[in-house]
């Protein structure tokens, strides 16, 4: 049996009609950038997330970087302040905060939840931190009460990295709606996916949205006259339409990838595979299934690893990933090299422990480390079937 780990032609056939339909409507219509499609799905996705405001744009790294520059621009921020954000997350996280000369501040995460510790941030803020950047990293609910409490202690920006999670919520709000301000991914392979790049951000705040506007749109608030030296990153009309189509579906199918992922936690019981703390459904929308790869005979629990283990563990991962290769089932790790450990990193004084009391040396964080060598992603879709489900834990539970 065939299992991909995602197929987007079946995701994209699900709703296949109405999708066809929407592009053929902005292609008769003459208008294919800034329209009424544009205008639709910001307004429908606003509603959706919980926000007044929504404002897309080209992709969901672009998202982030608006939002940091918009900052800036509005005198909230400057270059070399910090920013608080998990260790353990995709690099577009880091990039939004670099590329404007603000300090990433990584954060280790919970090795049970894999989202950041929310124990250890307070002790990495400093008199130059202006914000802690959440990322609902896999669809799993980052937010915390004890995060939204240091946010008003130390008089905090929060931002939502929601790149992975629409729909998600944390008591009753949607993830995107929770901070100061979220960026949000509609790479065609999210949970909300266009046939293209494509992003948003949505917020509360009437002046930063009128400033990512413009950034996005070459620093312009009206036509030929440029407030900000900005950059072209919007959304264009058909990807809107798409957008726009699949939203109406969206928690239908966050429902069935719910389903998929009841049955891995009810039946995966192979004891080299372990998976991280079950979450309720409404702080789980489930982009993704990571499972952690145990080395049995070294650390069996994720608790307390150290950053000797992951060569070992690495080889169990690879070994599981040929098995379930051959077995016909697809697999992605998320992600095999953390930020930190990237080349495009290696020089950056924030990836250097003296700026955080260290010794000078490049950055060790052990939890994240472990995870970019243990981490294997299951499939994952609403496009499943029972037997597919079914197949992907048999050939799970009988890898050895």
């Amino acid at each position: 049996m065939q299992v991909p780990f995602l197929s987007l032609k079946d995701v994209t056939n699900m709703h296949g009609e109405e999708i066809r339909e929407a592009a053929r409507r902005v292609i008769d219509s003459g208008w294919y950038l800034q329209g009424k499609e544009n205008e639709l799905f910001e307004q429908h996705y606003a509603d959706y997330i919980g926000t007044k405001y929504c404002i897309g744009c080209a992709n969901g790294l672009d998202a982030l970087i608006w939002i940091w520059r918009a900052y800036i621009e509005l005198g909230v921020m400057q270059p070399g302040d910090e920013v608080i954000l998990p260790a353990n997350t995709y690099i577009a996280t880091h990039l939004g905060i670099t590329e404007n000369g603000l300090v990433p501040v990584c954060v280790e995460p919970d090795p049970h939840t894999l989202e950041v510790d929310d124990s250890l941030i307070e002790a990495a803020i400093t008199s130059r931190t202006k914000a802690i950047c959440i990322v609902h990293l896999y669809g799993r609910c980052a937010m915390t009460e004890r995060i939204a409490e240091l946010c008003k202690k130390y008089n905090l920006k929060l931002i939502e990295d929601n790149a992975q999670a629409h729909g998600c919520r944390f008591n009753g709000k949607r993830t995107g709606s929770l901070g100061d301000a979220a960026g949000h991914s509609f790479y065609p392979g999210k949970n909300l996916g266009a046939l293209g790049d494509a992003g948003a951000v949505t917020t509360n705040d009437p002046e930063l949205a009128a400033a990512i506007r413009a950034l996005a749109n070459y620093g312009s608030q009206k036509k030929y006259v440029f407030k900000y030296t900005g950059r072209n990153s919007r959304l264009d009309e058909i990807q809107a339409a798409i957008l726009d189509v699949k939203l109406k579906y969206l928690d239908e199918d966050i429902a069935k990838r719910q389903a998929v992922a009841a049955y891995y936690y009810d039946h995966i019981s192979n004891p080299l595979i372990e998976l991280p703390t079950r979450l309720p459904d409404e702080n789980n929308v489930y982009h993704l299934f990571p499972v952690v790869v145990k080395e049995p005979n070294l650390n069996p629990s994720l608790k307390g690893r150290t950053s000797e283990s992951p060569s070992l563990q690495g080889r169990v991962r690879d070994r599981l990933i040929a098995h379930l290769n051959e077995h016909g089932i697809g697999t992605v790790i998320h992600y095999p090299i953390a930020p930190h450990k990237q080349e495009c990193y290696q020089h950056a004084a924030w990836n250097h422990s003296s700026l955080q009391g260290g010794d000078g040396g490049r950055l060790v964080l052990p939890i994240t480390e472990m995870l970019a060598d243990c981490e294997l992603s299951l499939p994952m879709s609403p496009c499943m079937t029972k037997e597919q489900v079914e197949w992907v834990v048999k050939c799970v539970n009988e890898f050895k």
